[in-house]
């Protein structure tokens, strides 16, 4: 299954981009910074090397080098898109420069100057790497408002930085190669025991900060606006208390949360991934509202090593009670999955990074970071060898690395999408058998727009977005690179599917069956048909008209693209998927409003979304053009004078006159049920009364043949 998996990500990446998507994303910037600026004194760029290096000349000489932070390690940000920093080093690992290229973080778009984020950058110049590790977590300087794209920028600035160091060999970062035995997890140890002897023996962590304490800790700022929201007493009230866990190793797993939390956080959790449970009492929230705003948990962190992992809402769920005996009473009980794809090791020491903050200002804060250390005990682990002979390392690009073990992770995800798109596939070429029977299609088409709604939508985060279309035309007017597309398998699939399914089935294909909100409006006008509501029909005049809203809205989101794709990302929140679909509702109001005012209209009109505002329908129609065959079945009679599938049609497709409108079609194929029913179809109808007449003739006349030839009663015999 691996190979198969890692065949039909090599493919993808030929057919996506070839050779290209592979090489390191410094390229695409480096015409955005000037040498001087990365590396002082330098007066051109280098050749860009594999390893996503670029040599900084001075006259010919090497002084230095750029690299692009996002080619080392991750840097995803509040928008879950990557922050993108060139940076510079020098020979003795010191960085010499750092610019901001790229960037979606929407709280800079629309609020915060970027000015402040690069002057925030700029502290970065001349910071010695070998004092990384005697840096405070206090020196990081945070932009009120910004907090997640600062500490990400810092990470990412950082570990780039160390891995840059390593990469060229840079004295005092040459990579050790380990030599001897290693730890990891030992999945049978230990035992399901009660709260305090797991905190006995290591197994969860602690750490409190009371009252006092935190107090004496923001007035070292010495600014006298933080003594205005100085903490009542008493002194020695839990102001901080946060206890830790790995609860992906069984037995602390199992003792914390109880056998029927531990088996679905099992399989809830795809393999390589670990997950750990984090307890918060006091009166200092550890998870406050950034998830819900934003979907990323803003106030904690985990650290390892070089990896840094911010949590999304998407990994996270509550735990309900404590099964451990004597434990205490919490306010807060979460747990949180470390993706594989991190290259967290469960068995090695790490932190979990809390940032306290006190306001002193209508949006200002002061910021404290405080860490909670955890080292699994030696209960919980075993010892292994190392091979004899290492295996060599084939894959130099990190980012190679990085998609093929997002691709590894997400398998299970990967088949089940494909044997979903497979089942459609079938559908549509035997659409005549699959729609032979109205009751039976019905099942199959509602059980598959749960599936969507759900799966592809809730569990997989799969909702296409118009935001994908213009990035795609936009790769056409820049130098975008590709790889970005192969960090997301089941987008990735979705989206090679949709392609060929526009030149068989038109959009059809993807609005009718595979997008998720889509199934969620017509699955709520189901709801609301069996409760009664009752649906409007929109004069045929006003109903075509109102088709061009949606073509306006694509076209003007695609000119805004070309003159600055963020720009056009935020407008693009006129699509409700983020709101609906990403984040299950859980954003700030006027959020949700638009995504209520998108769902509502259908309710009365089916897919009143889909028909007259989706631009992502639009931009799909458009190329749907060109698709190559013409697969609905229809009668000479359809249209005149028989208007039923016209009338019948879900989402008004078929004009008048017959002719099924492919742009607005979404292939629900109800056409083909009524082309086939014998209750309900004129045509059918028809066939069956002039089949049944001929039959009745033909059975008279058999019934005639058969009987015995007396001869007349008059007739003399010619016996006699």
């Amino acid at each position: 299954m691996r190979a198969i998996l890692r065949a039909l990500a090599t493919i993808a990446l030929v057919l996506t981009g070839g050779v290209a998507a592979a090489d390191p994303l410094i390229g695409t910037f480096l015409s955005e910074v000037t040498p001087g600026d990365i590396v002082p004194g330098a007066d051109a760029f280098g050749a860009v090397g594999e390893d996503g290096l670029v040599p900084a000349l001075e006259g010919g000489k090497l002084v230095g080098w750029a690299y692009l932070t996002s080619d080392f390690v991750p840097t995803t940000g509040y928008s879950g898109k990557p922050i993108h920093v060139v940076a510079g080093i020098s020979p003795e690992a010191v960085l010499t420069g750092a610019k901001l290229v790229k960037h979606s973080e929407p709280i800079v778009l629309v609020g915060i100057p970027e000015s402040e984020i690069t002057a925030v950058i700029d502290h970065y110049t001349g910071f010695d790497l070998h004092q990384v590790a005697e840096r405070s977590p206090e020196d990081l300087e945070i932009v009120s408002g910004a907090t997640v794209t600062i500490m990400v920028i810092d990470d990412s600035i950082l570990r780039s930085g160390i891995k840059a160091a390593q990469a060229l060999g840079l004295d005092g970062f040459e990579v050790a190669q380990a030599t001897g035995p290693t730890r990891e997890v030992d999945r049978d140890a230990g035992e399901v025991t009660d709260w305090e002897t797991l905190a006995g023996n290591g197994a969860l962590r602690r750490m409190t900060i009371d009252v006092g304490t935190i107090n004496a800790d923001f007035a070292a700022f010495n600014d006298p606006r933080t003594e205005k929201e100085t903490e009542d007493g008493p002194e020695d009230a839990a102001y901080v208390d946060i206890w830790a866990a790995l609860v992906s190793q069984p037995a602390i797993g199992r003792s914390l949360l109880g056998d029927g939390a531990y088996d679905n956080l099992v399989a809830r959790m795809e393999p390589g991934d670990e997950a750990i449970a984090v307890f918060g009492g006091g009166r200092w929230s550890f998870k406050g509202s950034g998830y819900v705003r934003g979907g990323i948990f803003d106030r904690f962190q985990l650290i390892q090593g070089e990896i840094s992992h911010r949590f999304f809402d998407r990994e996270h769920a509550r735990i309900v009670n404590i099964a451990a005996a004597g434990a205490p009473d919490f306010a807060e009980m979460d747990l949180f999955i470390v993706p594989a794809a991190a290259g967290f090791d469960p068995a090695a020491p790490f932190r979990l990074q809390f940032l306290v903050s006190r306001a002193v200002g209508p949006i200002e804060k002061v910021f404290l970071t405080r860490e909670l250390a955890y080292d699994l005990p030696d209960l919980y682990t075993r010892t292994v060898e190392p091979p004899a002979a290492p295996a060599a390392q084939t894959d130099a690009n990190p980012r190679n690395a990085l998609w093929q073990r997002i691709w590894e992770t997400k398998r299970l995800q990967v088949i089940v999408l494909s044997a979903a798109l497979a089942l459609l596939s079938g559908i549509f070429f035997f659409q005549t058998f699959a729609t032979r029977n109205a009751r039976t299609f019905a099942i199959l088409r509602n059980a598959y727009l749960v599936f969507t709604l759900v799966f592809v939508g809730w569990i997989a985060n799969a909702q296409l977005s118009v935001v994908n279309i213009l990035a795609v035309t936009n790769a056409f007017f820049s130098d975008f690179n590709w790889d970005t597309f192969l960090m997301d398998p089941l987008i990735f699939i979705l989206w090679f599917a949709v392609a060929a399914a526009l030149l068989f089935w038109a959009r059809g294909a993807y609005c009718g069956w595979l997008c998720p909100f889509g199934a969620m409006q017509e699955l709520s006008n189901k709801v609301a048909r069996k409760l009664g509501v009752p649906q409007v029909t929109l004069p045929w005049g006003l109903h075509e008209r109102l088709w061009a809203v949606k073509y306006i809205l694509f076209l003007g989101l695609f000119g805004l693209s070309l003159y600055s794709l963020e720009l056009a990302e935020r407008f693009a929140e006129v699509e409700p998927f983020k709101t609906a679909i990403i984040l299950k509702f859980a954003r700030p109001l006027p959020f949700v409003l638009i995504a209520v005012a998108a769902l509502l209209p259908g309710l009365f009109i089916e897919r009143f979304y889909c028909r007259y505002v989706c631009p992502l329908g639009g931009g799909l129609a458009i190329p749907a053009r060109l698709h190559m065959f013409r697969w609905l079945n229809r009668y000479k009679e359809c249209g005149n004078p028989c208007q039923l599938c016209a009338a019948d049609c879900p989402v008004k497709a078929i004009h008048p006159t017959g002719e099924i409108n492919p742009n607005e079609c979404i292939s629900c194929l109800n056409c083909q049920v009524l082309y086939q029913d014998h209750a309900r179809c004129p045509v059918v109808i028809k066939a069956d009364k002039r089949r049944a007449r001929d039959a009745a003739a033909a059975a008279s006349l058999a019934a005639h043949d058969d009987r015995p030839n007396l001869g007349h009663p008059n007739q003399i015999s010619k016996t006699n």
